[in-house]
């Protein structure tokens, strides 16, 4: 996936992570976009969610939102018809969520995992394919209701 664009966005509480993710990520030679915020100053992370989510969509990418739990994130992010967001905090959700129900947008708990595990977290799954077969019957189902 590393020539694909990574959109990233956070709120306040996931700011300084962003930052060091992105930096992080860019290195490893993914292309990442930065949909906000800009600054550490407090922010309604919906705001970043419904963005983020919106370019996800356009182009059928893969997102990552950083907020102080991660739940907020999730949850604004689950209210778009198209994405499945998966609130991560260890290396088998990760790999789980996008191999079994092809998530599109990792969220992360600013205040719950650690930097370096969150880059461990965001390479895996960038890197982990959606393994179809009997998931996708799954996941289809998930999109009709």
């Amino acid at each position: 996936m590393t020539g694909d664009t990574v959109f990233i966005a956070s709120d306040h509480a996931g700011f300084a992570m962003k930052q060091a993710l992105c930096a992080d990520l860019a290195a490893r030679g993914f292309r990442m976009e930065d949909l906000g915020p800009q600054t550490a100053e407090s922010c309604d992370y919906p705001v970043f969610a419904h963005a983020l989510c919106a370019r996800v969509l356009e182009n059928a990418g893969r997102g990552i939102l950083i907020c102080g739990t991660g739940i907020g994130m999730c949850m604004a992010a689950n209210r778009h018809r198209g994405i499945r967001a998966a609130l991560c905090t260890d290396e088998y959700t990760a790999r789980a969520c996008r191999a079994h129900n092809n998530a599109d947008v990792l969220c992360l708990g600013a205040r719950v995992v650690a930097p370096a595990l969150a880059a461990e977290l965001a390479v895996i799954f960038l890197s982990t394919a959606f393994e179809g077969g009997r998931h996708a019957r799954r996941v289809a189902l998930i999109e009709s209701s």
